[in-house]
């Protein structure tokens, strides 16, 4: 499913317009967004939660050349199922 599906099948169920959807849609993924970068988490309750990691430094290895290059270390987005979820999906 992509954004325009979710927000068609949304728009269905609560009898709102696409416009309108798409709206809440962009507002809630742009908070989300917000939120990660200022380094804070997120957590839909029975949904999951979305939270930012810290990846190490490791060493890699170029493919092309062989030659191996330092990677260094960052902060990644991260989702962590909520029960309902997993147990939907099983």
């Amino acid at each position: 499913m992509n954004k325009a599906e979710l927000v068609e099948e949304v728009a269905a169920e609560i009898g709102l317009t696409k416009k309108e959807v798409n709206n809440a849609v962009d507002a809630m993924t742009s908070a989300i967004t917000d939120s990660l970068a200022r380094g804070e988490k997120v957590t839909l309750v029975g949904f999951g939660t979305f939270l930012v990691q810290k990846r190490k430094a490791r060493q890699g290895v170029n493919p092309q050349t062989g030659a191996r290059i330092s990677i260094p270390a960052k902060d990644v987005p991260k989702f962590k199922p909520g029960r309902s979820l997993r147990e939907a999906v099983e």
